[in-house]
């Protein structure tokens, strides 16, 4: 008997930790029901999240969700991927050269804490409306968290590492490549993770200002022709696909850090 109870604590672990976490979402949800049905609110203000999910419905019915959704994640994702590219590099060569380091380092100080979205006027005049500019305003708001986990990372890593690789014959490249990188990949990994939301936002943000497709662009549409429960619904479909996008990167990290330490810990939690 007492052997068999802690197995089977453990097998119920998963599900009472998933209904932990999730209470609070389910009870906001169930008051905003409750709210929305009560008269406080008219529901033009403040429509029931029944009628809201049945506006959802609607538009996967019609087709309307997936090609929003569609949109806003391939503006996301395409400048999502371009920031973590060059984030990745210029924040490697910021820690490893003292030339790029004194070129770039007073630039990323300086725009790292600034709002970027500022930039949006000048974007739309270099780059037009469309895509082009989103997704270039959207990379350059996200880079800023990669470039700066990426030099944290990378200088982190602990000298006797590099020196045993070099000891052993390893060239610049290869140090770089086995050591430094391996060995600075959690905190670059945190920087994505700082900076996917980040690009998602921004997205959600140049549709709701320059219109045209996605879910931002039917939002603000929405909101000129007092379609509340559209734009409700805009606020749910939203909820989702950050909720599927942090989920995916918190899977690929632990996919990609299956070696590490911290990754370890949890699984033995």
């Amino acid at each position: 008997m007492n052997a068999a109870a802690p197995s089977r604590f453990e097998r119920l672990r998963p599900v009472l930790s998933l209904a932990m976490n999730g209470a609070s979402i389910v009870a906001l949800l169930i008051g905003w029901e409750l709210l929305g049905r009560s008269g406080a609110f008219s529901r033009f203000l403040l429509p029931p999240l029944s009628l809201v999910l049945g506006r959802v419905a609607d538009d996967v019915m019609s087709g309307l969700f997936l090609t929003d959704v569609v949109q806003t994640l391939y503006r996301t994702l395409i400048g999502f991927s371009i920031s973590a590219v060059l984030g990745i590099v210029i924040g490697v060569l910021i820690a490893r050269i003292r030339f790029v380091n004194w070129l770039f380092d007073p630039i990323v100080s300086v725009g790292f804490p600034t709002p970027k979205i500022a930039f949006l006027p000048v974007f739309m005049l270099w780059f037009g409306v469309y895509n082009l500019s989103k997704i270039a305003l959207i990379a350059f708001n996200a880079i800023f968290p990669v470039i700066i986990a990426t030099i944290a990372g990378t200088q982190a890593v602990e000298k006797e590492l590099v020196w045993s690789a070099r000891s052993l014959g390893a060239r610049g490249r290869e140090v770089l490549w086995e050591v430094v990188l391996p060995a600075a990949l959690p905190q670059i990994i945190t920087g994505l993770q700082v900076a996917l939301p980040i690009a998602l936002v921004i997205a959600l943000v140049t549709e709701l200002l320059m219109g045209g497709t996605g879910i931002g662009g039917t939002m603000i549409r929405a909101a000129r022709f007092a379609d509340s429960l559209g734009v409700f619904a805009g606020i749910v479909e939203i909820a989702v696909v950050g909720w599927i996008l942090i989920k995916g990167m918190e899977l690929m990290r632990r996919r990609l850090l299956v070696w590490h330490a911290e990754v370890e810990s949890v699984s033995t939690v």
